[in-house]
């Protein structure tokens, strides 16, 4: 039997993936009225993402990478900046 951290995890990790393929649906999609629809749907499971997320971190369940420094972002951002 599942316990509450795998559920949790399992669930977190399906919508990761949906998030993924919605990314390429939209992006490929031509008819405009089914990439509205797939941009609620989207949106519906970034929610979603967003409050498991939560609860995951709540209970202990997620611990996340250490904040990045500001010249670690700054750098990044450099970069991006040059690859424009």
């Amino acid at each position: 039997m599942f316990q509450d951290k795998e559920m949790v995890s399992d669930y977190l990790a399906g919508l990761n993936a949906s998030l993924t393929g919605y990314a390429h649906m939209i992006s490929e999609s031509n008819n405009s009225e089914l990439r509205q629809t797939l941009i609620q749907m989207r949106n519906q499971d970034e929610s979603r993402q967003r409050t498991l997320y939560s609860y995951a971190l709540q209970k202990g369940y997620y611990k996340p990478a250490a904040p990045a420094s500001d010249q670690v972002i700054q750098q990044l951002k450099s970069q991006l900046m040059q690859g424009q």
